[in-house]
C-alpha cells in the first residue's frame, strides 16, 4: 500500500460512491474498486458497508480515515515544504567568511538575498579559507568564500570580486613615500601575516619565491585590524586586500597599491 491507494481510499470515503470518486481522480471505477479490496485483504477488515450503490464506513473503515487523513496531510507537507526549499522559498543556509571578507562587503550580499529570499535563515561561520573549504566538503557548510585557486575537482566555484593586495608599511618606513613598489624589494623585510589556515598566507609566501626570496615572517594574525595595528605599531609590512584597506586609518599607516 503506498500513500496513492491512501488517497484512493479517502476520496471513495468523503463521496460515499466509488463512481464519483473514479470520476474526481480521473480513473476507471474498476480501479479504484480493486485498491480498496487489496487494502481490506491486506488489513484484513472490512473497510465500507455495501447497500447497492451506496455505502458507508465500517468501524474500521472509520478508524482508517482518521489515520489516513494524517499520513496524507503530512505527505502533503513534507512535499510542500520540499518544493519550498527547491524553490528557495524557505529553508537554512549556511555561509563560510574569512574575517577579511565578512566585514567588508558581504553584509550587503546577505541583505539583498534577505530581501528577495526572506523565509531562509542564514548562519555565519567565519574562519580561515583552508578550513572553510574543508567544511564545505565535509557538509558542514553549504557555501564558503575563499581565494582562489580551489580544487576544480572538488568544489563548484564562482569568482564574484577580484581585488589586488595593497601594501602596508609604517609612515616613517623607508617605501612610505613611493608609488609603487616591486615585490622582490621587500626581500629583507618583515612580514605579518594571516595565520597558516588562510589562503592568503600561502598565496604571500608563494609570491615572495616566486620573486626570489622567503619572506621573514614574525607576527601571525586570524585579524585584519590587528594585522593592520601591528604595522602601525612598526613591528613590520603586511600584504592586505584593497577592500579591507579601505577600512584602515590611512594616518596610522602607509598604504601602497
Amino acid at each position: 500500500m503506498d500513500i496513492r491507494h491512501l488517497q484512493y481510499f479517502l476520496e471513495v470515503a468523503r463521496n460515499e460512491s466509488f463512481t464519483k470518486a473514479a470520476e474526481k481522480l480521473y480513473i476507471t471505477q474498476p480501479t479504484i474498486s480493486k485498491t480498496i479490496r487489496n487494502m481490506e485483504d491486506e488489513w484484513g477488515v472490512t473497510l465500507f458497508h455495501r447497500q447497492g450503490k451506496r455505502i458507508e464506513l465500517t468501524d474500521a473503515g472509520l478508524i482508517m480515515f482518521q489515520q489516513a487523513q494524517r499520513i496524507v496531510e503530512s505527505f502533503q507537507q513534507v512535499s510542500a515544504e520540499l518544493g519550498d526549499l527547491m524553490n528557495l522559498k524557505q529553508g537554512h543556509l549556511r555561509i563560510g567568511l574569512p574575517p577579511m571578507v565578512g566585514s567588508s562587503f558581504f553584509p550587503k550580499v546577505i541583505g539583498q538575498f534577505h530581501r528577495k529570499y526572506p523565509h531562509i535563515t542564514i548562519q555565519l561561520v567565519e574562519d580561515g579559507a583552508k578550513k572553510l573549504e574543508a567544511d564545505v566538503e565535509s557538509g558542514q557548510t553549504d557555501i564558503g568564500v575563499a581565494v582562489l585557486p580551489v580544487d576544480e575537482e572538488v568544489f563548484h566555484y564562482y569568482s564574484f570580486v577580484k581585488e589586488k593586495l595593497n601594501l602596508l608599511v609604517h609612515p616613517s618606513h623607508r617605501l612610505a613615500s613611493r608609488a609603487h613598489v616591486n615585490l622582490s624589494e621587500l626581500a629583507d623585510e618583515s612580514f605579518v601575516l594571516f595565520r597558516e589556515d588562510f589562503t592568503l598566507h600561502d598565496r604571500i609566501i608563494r609570491e615572495c619565491v616566486n620573486a626570489g626570496f622567503e619572506p621573514n615572517i614574525v607576527y601571525e594574525s586570524s585579524q585584519w585590524d590587528l594585522i593592520s595595528g601591528m604595522v602601525a605599531a612598526n613591528l613590520g609590512i603586511a600584504l592586505l586586500p584593497e577592500t579591507i584597506c579601505k577600512e584602515i586609518d590611512s594616518a596610522r599607516v602607509s598604504i601602497l597599491p
